[in-house]
């Protein structure tokens, strides 16, 4: 699949299959994360990711929203150092790389966002979060047991030229 099939075909998942994702797959998916943009190229992401199931239920009791999360074979949590020029873009030009390289492969993905969210500090202390980084983002990954359908607005709803 093509870069530009994998952005316009790529679906968020919330419901996934017990099969687990082979370990090349994973490191190449966040490969790609590590490669994405940054401010100044400082790069300073840290990514966790949670395989472990315990971990994983906690991380669904604290979510509002990411109730699936137990049920994905990983999270990838989107760490970055609270001092970098641009923070918050490059956790999620990594994000977004880390969803677009797993859509790639065939897996699901959810992004749940953890920027300043009242999740957020109890996300970093169940994944031990030193004080010189925050959570900006949780991606759920993992075989897609859905093909959800895709409601988008139309380019025209959403684009113009020179002015707003």
């Amino acid at each position: 699949m093509n870069t530009i099939e994998v952005i316009k075909t790529r679906r968020s998942i919330r419901k996934y299959t017990k099969q687990e994702v082979p370990e090349n797959v994973l490191m190449d998916i966040l490969d790609c994360g590590r490669l994405a943009p940054s401010g100044h190229n400082k790069q300073p992401w840290r990514f966790v990711v949670v395989t472990d199931q315990e971990i994983k239920e906690k991380l669904t009791e604290i979510t509002k929203y990411g109730k699936f999360i137990k049920d994905a074979y990983a999270v990838i949590a989107v760490f970055v150092r609270k001092d970098a020029p641009c923070p918050v873009e490059d956790a999620c030009a990594a994000t977004q790389n880390i969803i677009l390289a797993a859509w790639h492969y065939g897996l699901g993905t959810c992004w749940i966002s953890c920027y300043r969210r009242e999740h957020s500090k109890e996300a970093e202390k169940i994944m031990n979060c030193p004080e010189t980084h925050e959570i900006i983002s949780m991606i759920t990954l993992g075989y897609p047991d859905e093909k959800p359908a895709r409601k988008k607005k139309s380019l025209e709803e959403v684009v113009s030229f020179n002015t707003f």
